[in-house]
């Protein structure tokens, strides 16, 4: 009697790991839309060293870069000066917010009193009015102090931000109300628990939304479009402008100033890409 044997195939299920194609398909999608996002930048760059004359190339690198486009827009319009006015802004708006901030988010967050979840709401709703809507009050309450044409115009209506008072607001609400109380217990006063005990554990928070706020003032354009007359005055959104005229734009010096205007926001991203990444996740509901 013989016993015969039969071996049955194994069939051993395909699963993708961690290093199958899935993952080189979702690098492959990163990479292509990382280049989708850089590629503007680099022939932003490529186009302010291109000639004149190869302004239109669809060469990847022009065949002879030159600075004629850099040299011709600083000497057309005062970047520099733009620059510096842009930064002052930035910084000045920037500081400010933040400090007004602080001091309104922890007054939300600590002191309950008769009609603050009122007052809270009504600040909240402000984040809300669009830009045009208050652009025309603001304008003329400037122009009646006198400050037309002025950087002190610029930074005046942005004092206070409802979205800054939310997020900080937020932030210190979910700080340990034991650490708070343990202060008080040690004699500390309001003044020293908010800026020895609170902001000094929210330095996260305040780094990311200060980039935010920074980013944000640095690419304004509307506001000083209508209070800002002469160039010496002006912010380097105004400047770009400059270049597109009735009788055509001058793409090249346009992108060699544009590369002058980015520089520092792309230094800022390069320095500070963890906050600047949490900034924007911070702020996904806006």
């Amino acid at each position: 009697m013989t016993t015969e044997t039969t071996n049955t195939p194994l069939h051993h299920s395909r699963r993708f790991g961690p290093g199958g194609w899935e993952t080189g398909l979702g690098h492959a999608l990163m990479i292509l839309a990382s280049l989708i996002c850089v590629f503007p930048i680099y022939w932003m760059i490529v186009t302010s060293l291109r000639p004149e004359n190869a302004i239109f190339s669809t060469r990847l690198w022009p065949d002879a870069a030159s600075l004629d486009n850099y040299a011709y827009a600083l000497k057309a319009v005062p970047i520099t000066q733009m620059l510096v006015n842009t930064f002052i802004v930035s910084i000045a708006v920037t500081v400010i917010q933040i400090f007004t901030g602080i001091l309104a988010a922890y007054g939300f967050s600590r002191w309950k009193f008769r009609g603050s979840a009122i007052l809270f709401a009504a600040v909240a709703l402000t984040w809300l009015v669009p830009l045009q809507v208050v652009m025309i009050p603001n304008y003329l309450l400037v122009a009646r102090m006198g400050m037309i044409d002025t950087l002190g115009a610029l930074i005046l209506p942005h004092f206070a931000s409802a979205f800054a008072i939310m997020l900080l607001a937020q932030s210190m609400r979910s700080f340990p109300t034991e650490v708070i109380e343990a202060a008080h217990m040690d004699g500390a006063n309001h003044a020293h628990i908010l800026w020895q005990v609170i902001v000094p554990n929210l330095r996260g928070t305040i780094a990311s939304l200060a980039i935010l706020i920074f980013i944000t003032t640095w690419n304004e354009y509307f506001w000083p479009l209508l209070l800002t007359r002469s160039p010496e005055n002006s912010v380097i959104q105004i400047g770009l402008q400059m270049f597109i005229t009735s009788e055509g734009t001058q793409w090249g010096p346009l992108m060699a100033a544009s590369t002058m205007a980015s520089l520092p926001i792309l230094l800022v991203y390069l320095v500070l890409q963890r906050q600047v990444i949490a900034s924007f996740m911070k702020s996904g509901l806006r």
